[in-house]
């Protein structure tokens, strides 16, 4: 009698066990359907680990965007080209770009909005053992850059400036800004284009500047977000309060400095206290599109590439009107 009550309690036991593991497995697969329905009716944002992001990076880790009630999903890569891939293939509906890889990403078929101008600048830095202080003494250098990019355009205006070849010049494409930097500090690349804070660490490890891209008086700097998505009532007005959050961000920075969100900057950028600390003085600014001039610079020289725009369903910048807090229609 004690075996068959021993027994009935044994089966008891793991019968409830049972259940216990298919309802965990249930809810398992609940949770994971319930995260992907938030995580797709979220407003995902592509970035990369560099200066230009910060109004975002802050208004993500001081919560700005929970406080005016929208969700904002970062999607970091360290490529500018992995983030326009997200972009064109639909899993972020916005990215911080610039006007070149745009219009490149345009051309292609997907149509853009650019609400937000950044402050992306550029500079060409060169290896200290290399010797280079002077743009002609690129002839027969490597010049890494990331292809039909900013980078691109610059690499072509500052060849042309001192009328070398472009065949003279080696331009590998290296798009991971931080594979880029490391290549600069351990003496494998002779030149190349860096973004902040990737800049401030080469120079700090005492490679030079021999050009700044702010002192051609071009700003290529953009948050791209994808047309069609925008013409969606519910993502507009996640995008109205995106810019509002971005502003609120900008004005921060602006009071306080960028020492002041040091450790953001160490831990979206991936650099060092020491060089999140040691930043120039920036300057960041309320949303605004990007200037006509900048955008007829990045045509013209897609164009002469034999890049210009086949996509001709709508004008090439056209506008969406975000909505106001009375939830107008936009215009089709």
């Amino acid at each position: 009698m004690k075996h068959c009550w021993f027994l009935l309690i044994t089966v008891i036991f793991f019968s409830a066990c049972g259940q216990s593991d298919e309802d965990s497995k249930r809810l398992s697969t609940q949770e994971k359907a319930k995260l992907k329905t938030e995580d797709s009716l979220a407003l995902k944002v592509g970035v990369t680990p560099t200066i230009d992001c910060l109004p975002i990076f802050v208004a993500k880790e001081s919560r700005m965007f929970d406080t005016l009630g929208v969700d904002v999903r970062l999607r970091l890569f360290s490529a500018q080209m992995d983030c326009d891939t997200a972009l064109t293939g639909g899993s972020v509906e916005g990215s911080v770009t610039d006007l070149v890889r745009a219009f490149k990403i345009e051309g292609e078929g997907t149509m853009l909005i650019f609400p937000i101008s950044t402050n992306l600048y550029w500079q060409l830095i060169t290896n200290r053992n290399a010797r280079l202080r002077e743009l002609k003494q690129l002839n027969d250098k490597m010049l890494a850059v990331t292809r039909f990019s900013g980078t691109d355009y610059f690499a072509d205006y500052v060849l042309d400036s001192v009328k070398l070849k472009h065949d003279y010049v080696y331009r590998p494409q290296i798009n991971d800004v931080l594979i880029r930097l490391n290549m600069i500090l351990n003496n494998e690349m002779d030149a190349m284009f860096l973004p902040e804070p990737q800049a401030t660490a080469a120079r700090m490890a005492k490679h030079k500047v021999i050009m700044d891209s702010r002192d051609k008086n071009i700003n290529f700097g953009v948050i791209a977000f994808r047309y069609e998505d925008m013409r969606d009532s519910r993502r507009n007005k996640q995008l109205k309060y995106f810019i509002k959050a971005y502003d609120m961000a900008v004005d921060s920075i602006n009071r306080y400095g960028t020492k002041h969100y040091s450790s953001i900057i160490q831990r979206y950028c991936s650099v060092k206290k020491n060089v999140a600390d040691s930043l120039p003085s920036l300057k960041f600014v309320h949303h605004a599109t990007p200037r006509q001039n900048d955008i007829e610079k990045a045509k013209a020289w897609l164009t002469s590439k034999g890049i210009g725009s086949s996509y001709k369903a709508k004008p090439a910048n056209k506008k969406v009107k975000i909505q106001s807090d009375k939830n107008k229609k936009l215009k089709k």
